[in-house]
């Protein structure tokens, strides 16, 4: 059974435990990068091995897309941080892989937020589950799990978790295939509504901005549920979305 994890952060894959209708819509609480124009470019930190480039490469070809009047756009640039530590950098969102032990996920995501805004986000894809052999070690898990924890760091939350197959990498399909490794309509017209309106300030980027510097956490609040909180001092908060394996 799968089961989905969220601590203000973006996601990792999950079975859910009981079925659920997709919704009407599937913004994550409206969180969104701030952005004074449209199409705007966010940058991906690639900090994974090679077993993961071309899935790196495919997501953000994906997610990149003016489909549906989707705004974003994506680029590969080179990473800041070590794999395991997988640490956030202002303005833009690092991507790693390590093997972070047998805790049950697949991938995570993690976004911090900041009135609203995303500021920064990490995503993580978990080895230590995709062993050659493993029922993991397959180009279709692993696509599955690149595009959906990377899509939670737009601002988006999943279409469905029931188990039911919605043709997307962001619903929790018991038994996904080849279009479970990309978004849809669907996904695209979510993030045109989102980014829809324009801000006087932009959070993209940050790491180019005198003083800028990732938040720090000071008070935790966590729990084993689908959604947990960690509060800062400043005010902001960090969510986390879980890929659970099966």
């Amino acid at each position: 059974m799968r089961k989905l994890l969220f601590v203000l952060a973006a996601a990792a894959l999950t079975c859910a435990a009981a079925a659920s209708p997709a919704a009407a819509n599937h913004s994550w609480n409206g969180y969104h990068w701030a952005r004074s124009a449209n199409p705007f470019t966010v940058k991906l930190g690639d900090d994974v091995s090679s077993q993961w480039d071309s899935y790196l490469g495919q997501a953000s070809s994906d997610w990149s897309k003016s489909t549906a009047g989707n705004p974003l756009r994506t680029t590969i640039v080179a990473g800041s941080t070590a794999p395991k530590k997988c640490s956030p950098t202002a303005g833009r969102v690092e991507v790693c892989n390590a093997a972070y032990g047998y805790r049950g996920w697949l991938g995570v995501a993690q976004v911090w937020v900041s009135g609203g805004h995303i500021t920064q986000a990490t995503t993580k894809m978990n080895d230590s589950y995709y062993a050659p052999g493993s029922r993991y070690d397959t180009p279709v898990w692993r696509g599955a799990v690149m595009c959906q924890e990377i899509g939670h760091a737009w601002g988006l939350d999943h279409q469905d978790e029931s188990g039911a197959d919605f043709h997307t990498c962001m619903d929790y399909a018991s038994n996904p295939d080849a279009d479970n490794t990309h978004p849809n309509t669907h996904d695209y017209e979510e993030l045109a509504l989102i980014y829809s309106h324009l801000d006087s300030s932009t959070t993209i980027d940050l790491s180019a901005q005198p003083g800028a510097a990732p938040y720090k956490t000071t008070r935790k609040d966590r729990q084993r549920t689908s959604r947990i909180v960690e509060h800062f001092a400043d005010g902001s908060k960090k969510a986390t979305f879980i890929y659970w394996a099966v």
